[in-house]
């Protein structure tokens, strides 16, 4: 937990013993572990509420889907970039090569603009403006 080794934890308590002093050093350390049970008590109360606030439902829930380190961005634009794009389609269909560079040019803005009128517009609201 935050990379510490029990070398550090040594040389932490070690420091501690020269700055406090052996006179102080019982009162701080039993300051720390008051802290702590604190702490983990209200750890354990906010989870105790929050089973009773959601009842049967809290242990059927799978934590580990909710748990944000399993989402790799990486992975999402992957499978983002791996769906199919319908306009994509159209244009290798079309880009063909034709004897006229022009009128080829219009058969792919055409077929653009369709594709693009096939698809829902985007949300209008009168009231935000």
């Amino acid at each position: 937990m935050f990379g510490l080794t029990f070398e550090k934890i040594l040389l932490i308590g070690i420091i501690a013993v020269f700055l406090l002093g052996p006179d102080k050093l019982p009162h701080y350390a039993a300051q720390l572990a008051r802290l702590v049970r604190q702490l983990r008590d209200m750890a354990n109360g906010a989870k105790d509420r929050m089973r009773d606030e959601m009842g049967p439902e809290f242990d059927d829930l799978d934590w580990k889907k909710l748990d944000p380190r399993q989402y790799d961005p990486r992975r999402i634009i992957r499978e983002a970039l791996a769906d199919e794009d319908p306009l994509k389609e159209q244009s290798a269909t079309i880009s063909r090569a034709e004897p006229n560079p022009e009128g080829a040019y219009l058969k792919r803005k055409r077929a653009r603009e369709a594709a693009l009128a096939a698809l829902e517009p985007a949300p209008f609201d009168s009231e935000a403006t």
